[in-house]
């Protein structure tokens, strides 16, 4: 059993001002697997003051001093990679194979590229005869969701360091074992004392409080639309920056060639991972609907190859992350069967031989039409919807009629006609035939949020843009 009851403010493990005592549960088990401590408004209130204090030295650093200080850091996160992997296995039922791959992986390669980027960022350039400076925003609120919980700190937490703001990080309730484990690397690491600063709670209450101070320069919030909008919203009082990566339901456009079935199949194994708990996971998969069969059977097929259990064993998908979650998609799952679509995989209840913890079937619905509620609405689970289309045009005209436009993805062996159906959807980032960039940058349109992170994109979320006109003597 795992206890963490202390806050990291001011560079100390310090007991909470005010707290309330929350137990965590395991998803593979239902069993206790912790007890932590639920901050209150006192409590942020410290960790901000902390963080504006150390503003005032670290906003005035130079580049070789933080990088200094990133590279410590990622000395440190090699040496506890495992101790973060089991974390989040724990917590969240990531299976051990992909806690330890991925969800790693992840991490590391935004520390590596914030190094990166860092090295060659112009903080300083010259237009006309004025110099354009940009100067770290300040305190940063940093509101990251439980599933994918080291990717989602590391996004926010490395641009901030490297462009010179300090910050106090509030992680999901469901994924504190990992955020507590990638403190102690900063802490191992050096940080100065109240750059950054990490404290636990509910997000009514502590994320709250971190919007609504008048010391937080800006928060950045990966989470539901609705948590995003009640972040706006309690922000707008002091008008401060609000960065919001939130929901989607994006699509994935597979065209019409001798590829199309290997496509659907590769589709489905993409939804499948880390329990459909991804927020850019392509869940309306379309497909020409002239081979609506050939796409079934190729996903029927994929999809029973999706094996489920313990995290802890050699299997593709664990547990939902909670009760909670897993009634949710349950509602869902029954909620397509109601409106009419063909359930090919899957459907409701635990897969056969597990009884306990939060087990879901991977499920492929087919047949689906874009107006049913379970093509609009993100389930985050292992749901994924088929839908048919007539042609390219029709395609993307289903693509795009969503309220979200967070990812999607465009598979096909004309790589010509891949990028121009990707170049007509209204979505923040478009993986084309599975590409992969760690500088590419990340966030969405419509309901799915604003602003960008990953690579240099994410560096300007934290900086202001300072403008020293008549910098250079105007010529004659």
């Amino acid at each position: 059993m795992r206890e963490y009851l202390k806050f990291y403010i001011d560079g100390q493990w310090v007991d909470p001002i005010e707290h309330t005592v929350g137990t965590t549960i395991n998803p593979a088990t239902e069993e206790p697997s912790g007890k932590i401590a639920l901050g209150g408004v006192q409590d942020v209130d410290r960790a901000v003051q902390a963080a504006r204090r150390a503003f005032k030295s670290w906003s005035k650093t130079s580049r070789e001093e933080r990088l200094a200080v990133m590279e410590r850091i990622l000395e440190e996160y090699n040496k506890r990679s495992a101790d973060l992997a089991a974390a989040i296995t724990e917590e969240m039922g990531a299976p051990a194979g992909l806690a330890g791959g991925f969800h790693i992986h992840l991490g590391l390669g935004h520390l590596t590229t914030a190094i990166e980027v860092l090295k060659e960022f112009a903080f300083e350039e010259k237009i006309g005869n004025s110099l354009i400076v940009k100067d770290p925003i300040g305190v940063c609120g940093l509101i990251t969701p439980w599933n994918w919980p080291v990717n989602q700190i590391a996004v926010k937490v490395f641009p901030a360091l490297a462009t010179g703001c300090t910050m106090v990080l509030k992680a999901s309730q469901e994924s504190h074992f990992s955020a507590q484990i990638f403190t102690e690397i900063l802490d191992a690491a050096g940080v100065p004392a109240g750059v950054f600063n990490m404290i636990q709670g509910r997000g009514s209450v502590v994320g709250e409080a971190l919007a609504v101070h008048p010391e937080v320069d800006l928060v950045s919030i990966t989470g539901s639309e609705s948590a995003g909008v009640q972040v706006a919203i309690n922000a707008a009082t002091s008008v401060k920056r609000v960065c919001q990566e939130l929901g989607g339901k994006s699509a994935h456009i597979i065209l019409d060639d001798e590829q199309m079935a290997a496509n659907v199949a590769g589709a489905i194994g993409g939804v499948m991972m880390n329990s459909g708990q991804t927020c850019s996971a392509s869940t309306r998969m379309l497909v020409p609907k002239a081979r609506m069969e050939e796409a079934i059977a190729a996903a029927q097929e994929a999809a029973a190859q999706v094996t489920v259990g313990d995290p802890n064993s050699e299997v593709a998908m664990g547990p939902v992350v909670s009760g909670k979650q897993f009634e949710s998609i349950q509602g869902y799952i029954a909620k397509g069967i109601d409106e009419g679509a063909t359930l090919i995989a899957g459907g409701v209840g635990r897969p056969e031989g597990l009884d306990k913890g939060f087990y879901v079937k991977p499920t492929v619905f087919a047949n689906v039409t874009n107006d049913m509620v379970i093509a609009r609405e993100e389930i985050f689970g292992p749901v994924l919807c088929i839908l048919g289309y007539e042609d390219l045009d029709d395609a993307v005209a289903i693509a795009n009629d969503s309220d979200f436009g967070l990812a999607g993805n465009v598979s096909g062996v004309d790589l010509e006609t891949a990028r121009n159906v990707a170049r007509q959807m209204r979505t923040g980032a478009i993986y084309i035939n599975g590409g992969f960039d760690f500088h590419a940058p990340f966030g969405g349109m419509k309901r799915s949020g604003n602003g960008r992170e990953w690579g240099e994109y994410g560096f300007h979320e934290y900086v202001e843009i300072k403008s020293l006109v008549g910098y250079e003597p105007a010529a004659g």
